[in-house]
């Protein structure tokens, strides 16, 4: 269950949206708007508006974040980039595992895990995602699901480094699709999650951080957002509309 006192996390996607203009307007109108400090804002941007990003929040209460890194540190690997440059340019948090990636790029556990290690080895947080499709619910194997992506991400992560790693739960059938968990089912699966890793020897539950992600909206985000497993949301397209944004930022009031 949440920890007394601990900060919700809402942390938006923008995916692949938003030129530097745009970006600029959105951070802008945030920054103006926003009059909440009771949860943590983290904006996880495309690449090329991370330089921006990072100087229209500096002194703010809102941290950027990367989509995607690889997991060397340098090399002949065209069009990648490393954790450390990401942490050079004052990105703070990165996107490891998100299921587009392993759906459209075509990753696998043992890359997520090594991406894991770099991220944290270069001094980034990590919003882990994790997710079953819709056969695999409809199979009931959502709980052995999770359990494996879990352990196999957390292989060779020290104890010491696992609160500075979110993990978010994202049903791979609610993105996009308006359906989400019923409550019941998802503050269980979160409490799943956080006896998982318990049970790898690597951190007490309360000190776990769980999102969930999945058609998160203004309507359904403060019955989400309040469940005792659930520390924030991992917000796609609700992150790319201003007011609706705020919306859900709102519902973490206390």
């Amino acid at each position: 269950m949440k920890e007394k006192n601990k900060d919700l996390i809402i942390a938006g996607n923008w995916k692949m949206n938003k030129t530097p203009k745009e970006a600029e307007k959105l951070i802008n109108k945030l920054k103006t708007k926003n009059k909440n400090s009771a949860c943590k804002i983290v904006l996880c941007v495309p690449f090329i508006d991370i330089p921006l990003a990072t100087d229209l929040t500096q002194n703010t209460l809102i941290s950027i974040g990367a989509q995607n890194c690889y997991f060397k540190k340098n090399g002949a690997y065209t069009g990648e980039i490393s954790a450390e440059m990401l942490k050079e340019i004052g990105v703070e948090y990165v996107i490891i595992g998100h299921s587009e990636r392993r759906i459209y790029f075509n990753e696998t556990d043992e890359q997520i895990n090594k991406k894991i290690n770099s991220a944290l080895n270069s001094g980034l947080k990590v919003i882990f995602c994790i997710g079953e499709n819709l056969q695999e619910r409809e199979n009931n194997i959502t709980e052995e699901k999770l359990i494996i992506q879990i352990k196999n991400a957390l292989h060779k992560v020290d104890k010491s480094q696992i609160e500075n790693i979110i993990i978010a739960y994202e049903p791979v059938w609610a993105i996009g699709s308006g359906k989400t968990p019923n409550k019941d089912e998802l503050d269980h699966i979160c409490q799943i999650i956080r006896n998982t890793v318990f049970n790898m020897g690597k951190i007490l539950p309360e000190k776990i951080s769980v999102l969930y992600g999945g058609s998160i909206n203004s309507k359904n985000a403060k019955e989400i957002l309040t469940l005792p497993n659930v520390d924030g949301g991992l917000i796609g397209g609700a992150s790319l509309d201003i007011e609706e944004f705020l919306k859900i930022i709102n519902c973490t009031a206390k």
